[in-house]
Formats: C-alpha cells, sequence, structure tokens
C-alpha cells in the first residue's frame, strides 16, 4: 500500500497494510445450472447483479457489462486451474458484501480473487495473474493479518510478516479522492516501462527505511524521498504539489497511484486537517488507525 505498484510489478519490495474491512462472500447450493451472483455495498444495498450459465459461463443477465465480463473471466481461470470446479451442475447463488464505501477503493477485485480462490481451491497468485497484469500484492493483503512485505521477482512471491505501528498513528489518515482509476490500466500503461536496477534497489531501500522510522517528520521526509523516486519515474505530479501546495504535512499517493485514496500526515488536530481537505473538496478522511489492521 505505501510503494508504487509500478515499481513492484518490476520487482521492488513494498510494506503492504491490510485493511480491517474487506469483502465477504457466501455461496449457497441450488437446482438448476446457473449462477447468481449479486454484490451489496456496506449499506446493504444491491450494486450488481448478474446471471451466468455454466455451460460456458454465458452471461444470460446483468447490470454491468464490464463487471460481468470480468466475473466470467475469473469462473474460466478457477475452472483452468482446478477442472473439478463446478464440475457437478448445481445452481449457485453467491452472494458479496462489502464492509466499506465503494469509492475508498481498497481493492474489492482482490478480495474477489482470494475468495474465488478459496471457493475454487486453487492458488490465489495464480488465479490474480491469469486474469490481472499487477503486482499481486493487494492479494497478499487480501489475505494477510498483519503487515507484510511483498516482493515479487522473476516467478517468484517473497513475503515477509514485520512490525509496523508508528507511535504517530493517531497523526495519520486516508483521505478519499472519489477519482476512480484503474490500476491494472495504470500499470499496463507504464509495464513495458523498464526502471533500472539502481532504481529498484532505491525504493526497496526506502520501505526498508520506512520500518525504522519513529518519527512523524522522519515520517514525512520519507514521504517526500518516495513520492520524489515515484515521479521521476512515472512523470506523473505527486498528488501534494497537484491538488495541495499548500498543506502543512505530507501525502502520499497509493497503488498506481490513482484516484482512491492518498495518506495523509498532519500534525494539526483532527478537527483542522479534516476542515483544510472539506475547504478543499474532500470531505471524507479517514482515520488510519479505523482502517488499518
Amino acid at each position: 500500500m505505501l510503494s508504487a505498484e509500478y515499481l513492484v510489478v518490476h520487482g521492488a519490495t513494498c510494506l503492504a497494510l491490510p485493511s480491517r474491512m474487506g469483502q465477504k462472500m457466501k455461496v449457497a447450493e441450488l437446482t438448476g445450472s446457473e449462477i447468481i451472483w449479486t454484490c451489496y455495498d456496506d449499506q446493504g444495498k444491491k450494486w450488481f447483479e448478474a446471471e451466468i450459465d455454466l455451460m460456458g459461463f454465458d452471461v444470460i443477465r446483468s447490470t454491468d457489462d464490464k463487471m460481468s465480463k470480468y466475473l466470467r473471466k475469473v469462473f474460466k481461470a478457477c475452472c483452468n486451474n482446478n477442472s473439478e470446479f463446478l464440475s457437478h451442475w448445481k445452481k449457485y447463488k453467491v452472494d458479496h458484501y462489502l464492509e466499506f464505501p465503494r469509492d475508498w477503493g481498497l481493492g474489492s477485485s482482490s478480495t474477489l480473487i482470494r475468495n474465488m480462490a478459496l471457493w475454487a481451491d486453487v492458488n490465489p497468485y495464480h488465479l490474480y495473474f491469469d486474469v490481472e497484469q499487477g503486482s499481486g500484492y493487494d492479494v497478499a493483503c487480501a489475505g494477510s493479518e498483519g503487515p507484510i512485505l511483498y516482493t515479487l521477482g522473476d516467478g517468484v512471491i517473497d513475503l515477509e510478516e514485520v512490525e509496523f505501528a508508528p507511535g504517530f498513528s493517531d497523526k495519520l489518515y486516508f483521505l478519499v479522492l472519489g477519482q476512480k482509476a484503474d490500476s491494472a490500466e495504470a500499470v499496463k500503461s507504464i509495464k513495458n516501462k523498464t526502471p533500472d536496477k539502481n532504481l529498484i534497489r532505491k525504493a526497496s531501500d526506502l520501505t526498508a527505511k520506512l520500518l525504522q522510522i519513529n518519527s512523524q517528520t522522519g515520517f514525512d521526509a520519507w514521504v517526500e524521498e518516495h513520492e520524489n523516486l515515484i515521479s521521476s519515474y512515472t512523470g506523473l505530479k505527486k498528488i501534494k504539489e497537484s491538488l495541495f501546495p499548500d498543506f502543512l504535512g505530507s501525502i502520499k499517493s497509493l497503488g498506481a497511484w490513482g484516484g482512491d485514496l492518498a495518506l495523509v500526515s498532519s500534525s494539526k488536530s483532527p478537527e483542522e486537517t479534516a476542515a483544510y481537505f472539506q475547504s478543499k473538496g474532500f470531505p471524507q478522511l479517514v482515520a488510519y488507525n479505523k482502517l488499518i489492521l
């Protein structure tokens, strides 16, 4: 979460922080030969529904063509990884329940992959790389119970459980930007722009450095250093520079520097910090300790 997806794809090590909130899936077997798929938001409101035929995973009906095509792709990948999956020709009613608002962008696709892998009894990373082009670190988050270091090598994933409990966590927040970005498309657009080994080493060294930081001022300096590194590689503007140049604190772009969430460090009171972002048109500020395990 604290490093850019772009560099993790190419082998850099990142610190991944699992959320307290996720996505639950319930599966019921009925009589028939189709899959009834329904998704509910954190308020219990239905936001997606589809009916998929088991014969060829054809979509019979759907409230969102893009989502149903993605589901079809996931089901096919599950069967390719486990030929016994869905081989008994039963009807399945599958309900998904988000535990966070949809616009928070907490990796709903990665938790879907993790849940589907458990149901199909397949390796979640094999399933992920069959349908996505990213690093897979968010799938690792979906199955972790605490902070981890994640490295994607040449066909090898390295996971290491670590301690990360900053004493200034009450000064950290997640800012909901509400500018939905497609991480898969972002990574695809830059995947052929291979960073040199020195850049990968610097990114990994910064991750190691982060685990040694015990002050907010040190963390703010780290954010600036990491943002500069990613910006120099991608050519993208830092979020603080583009949206909040007068903010007295640090702001970290997350994931593929998309528009879902940003990490904020502020020495001001929660009320003053929230008021600043509200004045800029961003009213949703979530406390770090509310979101992170």
